[in-house]
């Protein structure tokens, strides 16, 4: 199977390459050319490294050895051995994507995406080095940092908004060791950084870069292996029989977690609703309630900064499934680059709203979401996770819609300890590292082994700069 740009079919790609290239050479997303079906009642009762080895060879097929390359990706990795654990917290189920090396759910993909990458190298026979561009809001960053660190013939570079991720965030990114690892902050926001990466693959020469990001169809495809894993946790609880539509809440920035579950139901998944959980950028919530999309607007800076974003790439993906117009599409971005909006045609929008449903969350109701569940329910939820809570009771609220619902938990809350404590009523201290302890010493909650003594690392990558000297100082590496 072949994958193509969103924006022209006729620039088509084996799956190795895609997967090499990251972004197709007219700046659109590769996307597979027929969405497999397959047997979800029998995918749903595997183990976790099992059902990773079927989802992803259905997504990329023609990458060998793809159960050898799952083994090395997740074994040893995840503190749980599910990886992806469900845990029933009063009306929902959440389900923890924290358990990788980073505490953050993009370890499910970015442990997985080098070995793809390097596999692929390997059946192209690709000699040269290749340079992995990624900007990221928080949690990309470092998952991607840790997964391809000294991976022979890769450089990585990563690109973060100055002051726009919390402090523990960026203390992963800065701290990063390995000889084939940059890490550069930016003058900015997270959009000014994504369109600099955007910018450096238009400039520079596409065939030796490729990206970390959810726009790498290799990055997507593992997170669609958690939403076939949920939905087995809940069969084999008996909370479902097969076939009973499960809804699922997802905390969205760039759109490619919430689109892994589309594509896990046009795959053959039972999935009821999809519900997109914004926080004050609430740009996504407007276009699935209006049809127009708008980033003419301020960007927040939120308690949940993983989801500061107002260009979620991945929506590309979705214009382009539910219309199969790739002129469409290339128009809707040209408009949306040039004029910063554009209006889908209501036929269009109406696919969309059968399977998505928008909400938003302020941070001051995150942290009334944070504080009662902890107290209701003895769950402890970071503010990302919170926003998607807050998003399905409104749901559940507006819709009566009863189906069993999960909810995504995206990250471990001692990533956004300042902000847990003070949802909690206490007084956090503004350095990130003792309100980290405080927490511990108030909830008791295990602190992951990744986080322990982060702050006594010394810090190895010190650079910020404006986003038009991100070009040079790629071409300088």
């Amino acid at each position: 199977m072949f994958c193509h740009s969103t924006r022209d079919e006729s620039l088509r790609a084996d799956c190795a390459r895609g997967v090499l290239e990251g972004l197709a050479p007219d700046g659109g997303l590769y996307v597979p050319e027929e969405i497999p079906q397959v047997d979800a009642r029998a995918w749903v009762n595997l183990p976790f490294l099992p059902l990773a080895t079927q989802v992803i060879s259905a997504i990329l097929p023609g990458i060998s050895s793809m159960e050898s390359l799952v083994e090395r990706a997740y074994t040893g990795k995840f503190s749980s051995p599910e990886v992806t654990p469900t845990v029933k917290a009063g009306p929902f189920t959440v389900l923890e994507l924290f358990h990788g090396p980073t505490s953050a759910f993009k370890d499910v993909a970015l442990c997985m995406l080098p070995q793809l990458l390097t596999a692929a190298k390997a059946q192209k026979g690709m000699k040269e080095d290749i340079l992995i561009l990624t900007a990221t809001s928080g949690d990309t960053g470092k998952a991607a940092l840790e997964g391809f660190r000294d991976v022979p013939g890769v450089k990585i570079c990563v690109f973060y908004p100055e002051g726009g991720v919390s402090q523990v965030q960026e203390a992963q990114m800065v701290t990063q060791e390995g000889r084939n690892v940059f890490v550069f902050g930016v003058k900015g926001n997270f959009d000014d950084a994504q369109s600099g990466v955007k910018h450096i693959f238009a400039a520079a020469d596409h065939r030796r870069l490729s990206t970390a990001n959810s726009m790498n169809l290799g990055r997507l495809a593992p997170q669609i292996t958690y939403y076939f894993k949920a939905y087995g946790d809940l069969l084999k609880g008996g909370e479902i029989a097969w076939g009973q539509k499960v809804n699922f809440s997802v905390p969205t920035g760039n759109f490619g977690d919430i689109l892994a579950g589309y594509l896990a139901k046009e795959m053959g998944l039972p999935v009821g609703t999809l519900i997109c959980a914004s926080n004050e950028n609430n740009v996504l919530t407007d276009f699935l309630a209006t049809g127009t999309y708008d980033r003419r607007r301020p960007l927040h800076k939120t308690i949940s900064p993983s989801m500061d974003i107002l260009i979620s790439s991945n929506l590309e993906r979705l214009l382009y499934f539910v219309s199969r117009d790739t002129s469409l599409v290339k128009d809707l971005m040209e408009k949306l680059n040039q004029e910063g909006h554009y209006t889908l045609p209501e036929s269009l929008m109406a696919k969309i709203q059968a399977q998505f449903w928008g909400g938003w969350c302020s941070d001051e109701k995150g942290k009334q979401v944070i504080s009662r569940v902890y107290g209701d329910y003895g769950y402890l939820c970071d503010p990302h996770t919170a926003a998607g809570w807050a998003a399905a009771e409104e749901y559940r609220g507006k819709t009566g819609d009863e189906n069993p619902l999960v909810v995504l938990s995206t990250a471990s809350p001692y990533k956004f300890p300042e902000a847990v404590l003070s949802a909690l009523g206490e007084a956090a201290p503004k350095d990130g590292f003792a309100a980290l302890a405080q927490l511990h010493g108030k909830t008791a909650v295990p602190v992951p082994r990744n986080l322990l003594g982060l702050e006594q690392k010394p810090r190895l990558h010190t650079r910020v700069i404006g986003k038009d000297e991100m070009l040079p100082t790629v071409l300088g590496l």
